[in-house]
């Protein structure tokens, strides 16, 4: 089922972008989170939709990629992008976040949204069947959203993307919020406006589950839609998903007959090594000066410019990091382009210590910040830290560990006693939230209000920087209402300002992402968000 009609905003953004005020990414991201197809929001601009060349395209082979095999938990507490690229062998998701930047259907095959954006109708995709034979329908939908609504789960991050459904005091699915229809068809009530909401239900803890999951590992009892079933998962060694012979899929995809994913950890020189050794296929990531080496052995590499970043916080709720003039001045330290060029060679843009990315349609350019060091330790000196040590935390990737290593470089020449700490992974990600100081890679999101949500909301559950500002928090309300971008940037150059004036983080620079492969298999760029599409992949002939 097509959307009956088109949001009037959208064809006021397809005039902007003739008109040559907006590109083509930021326009198909405007208008498809409302609710136009991409087919229509591809017309209304006369161009042709892109699909996938699958012309070649048959049943069969072996994909083995490098990937993290963490300790697997439920789908709304996922925290990193690999929990959810398993399990899409068998979870789908009712929006798709796509590399040109729209967002377009999934298990919800449209959707209508009101013109001050408080009402969704979405319209189920039919003909969809569980593995296990159920039919799927509004009952799964329904289910999802009372799961992903409960604020009261800690770690629960889905929590906060679909806030507009709450009840206010139970923090759970507010009475009304999610409207049955018809069996295909189900509208959502929103307490506030919040034009980010579709584009939240393709982020990877919204993978959809069956209605009778109650929480648990969702590899002990796969039941899903996809064409996969998990074969094995071992954590830290090696997981293997196989198609899943007694299941048909609901659209063209599911080629390959084997999946293998091998945890090689964090050192990406030996990712190097299995290329070499013909282990492995296809690099999940490739980071850094190892961009290089793949190219020198003739390996194929993808790129996507991403609002990736990492974000070297300060908790709030530990001092000294609880004071402002101490995180303000160790920010005047350090120079972010520098960090940028040692901590990743350069390969992107600087940031400006507030999260929201020139590709984010709200972006909005401020004045250049103050980088002053002499001033920066003055200011920590009259904090009452002059003396104080500090260490900052991070992970033993190389780009993470030599970006931290280059901002911890600046403090120390400055005159601030800086110690440096660098964790593998099963170390760090055990308390990765409640470290004083330390760096977390942050993947893109289509808005930079869906950032600020996710990791600058009061009491969020990925704040892990634990900021809390009440005008900051109405702001962030103010913005999820408006859907015309240029109106939402003026909210957006406020809440951008009071991120850079209390100091929540060191945000040096965006990055572009790449991956590699041996080209034997199609389909396989890198996504920005490291997102696998295991269905659309096969071998090629």
């Amino acid at each position: 089922m097509m959307t009956k009609t088109i949001h009037p905003a959208a064809r006021m953004y397809a005039h902007e972008y003739r008109a040559g005020l907006m590109d083509r990414r930021e326009f198909l991201s405007r208008s498809t989170m409302l609710g136009v197809s991409a087919a229509t929001a591809y017309g209304l601009i006369g161009a042709a939709l892109p699909t996938p060349v699958q012309a070649q395209a048959q049943r069969g082979g072996t994909l083995r990629v490098n990937m993290e095999t963490k300790a697997m938990k439920e789908p709304r507490l996922w925290d990193w992008t690999e929990y959810a690229n398993f399990c899409r062998g068998w979870l789908d998701y009712m929006t798709l976040f796509n590399r040109d930047g729209s967002v377009t259907g999934g298990l919800v095959e449209s959707w209508e949204a009101n013109a001050d954006a408080t009402q969704y109708t979405l319209n189920l995709r039919r003909g969809v069947k569980w593995n296990n034979g159920d039919d799927f329908g509004a009952v799964d939908v329904v289910h999802n959203f009372d799961f992903w609504a409960d604020g009261t789960v800690e770690g629960n991050s889905m929590a906060s993307r679909v806030a507009a459904l709450q009840d206010a005091e139970t923090k759970k699915l507010r009475t009304g919020a999610v409207e049955v229809i018809d069996d295909h068809t189900v509208r959502l009530n929103l307490s506030a406006p919040d034009i980010s909401i579709m584009a939240a239900l393709s982020d990877y803890p919204a993978a959809v589950v069956h209605r009778s999951f109650m929480g648990g590992d969702p590899v002990a009892a796969p039941i899903g839609t996809g064409a996969y079933l998990p074969e094995s998962y071992e954590t830290g060694v090696k997981a293997v998903l196989v198609r899943n012979p007694n299941h048909d899929y609901w659209r063209d995809g599911g080629w390959l007959d084997r999946i293998e994913f091998t945890d090689l950890g964090t050192d990406q020189s030996a990712l190097v090594a299995a290329a070499e050794g013909d282990e492995i296929d296809l690099t999940y990531r490739t980071d850094g000066d190892f961009v290089q080496l793949f190219d020198g052995i003739g390996w194929e590499k993808t790129e996507a410019v991403t609002a990736n970043t990492l974000a070297v916080r300060f908790n709030q709720l530990s001092a000294p990091y609880d004071n402002r003039d101490a995180r303000r001045g160790i920010q005047m330290t350090v120079d972010n382009a520098l960090v940028l060029e040692l901590g990743i060679g350069g390969l992107s843009l600087t940031g400006e210590n507030h999260h929201v990315c020139p590709v984010h349609p709200e972006y909005a350019q401020l004045p250049p910040q103050e980088h002053d060091p002499a001033k920066g330790v003055a200011m920590v000196a009259a904090a009452g830290h002059a003396d104080t040590g500090f260490e900052l935390i991070s992970l033993d990737t190389d780009w993470q560990k030599n970006t931290c290593d280059a901002i911890a470089a600046q403090m120390r020449d400055a005159g601030l006693n800086i110690k440096r700490t660098v964790l593998p992974g099963a170390t760090f990600w055990n308390d990765w939230t409640k470290y004083p100081f330390s760096a977390t890679e942050w993947g893109p999101r289509p808005l930079g209000i869906q950032i600020m949500a996710l990791a600058y909301k009061s009491g969020a559950a990925w704040n892990e920087s634990a900021f809390s500002n009440a005008e900051f928090d109405s702001l962030l309300e103010q913005g999820l209402s408006v859907a015309d971008a240029d109106a939402r940037r003026e909210i957006m150059a406020k809440m951008q300002k009071i991120m850079q004036d209390e100091g929540v983080l060191i945000q040096a620079y965006w990055r572009s992402v790449f991956n590699h492969s041996n080209g034997k298999f199609a389909n396989v760029d890198v996504h920005p968000f490291y997102q696998l599409d295991l269905h659309d992949i096969y071998l090629k002939a």
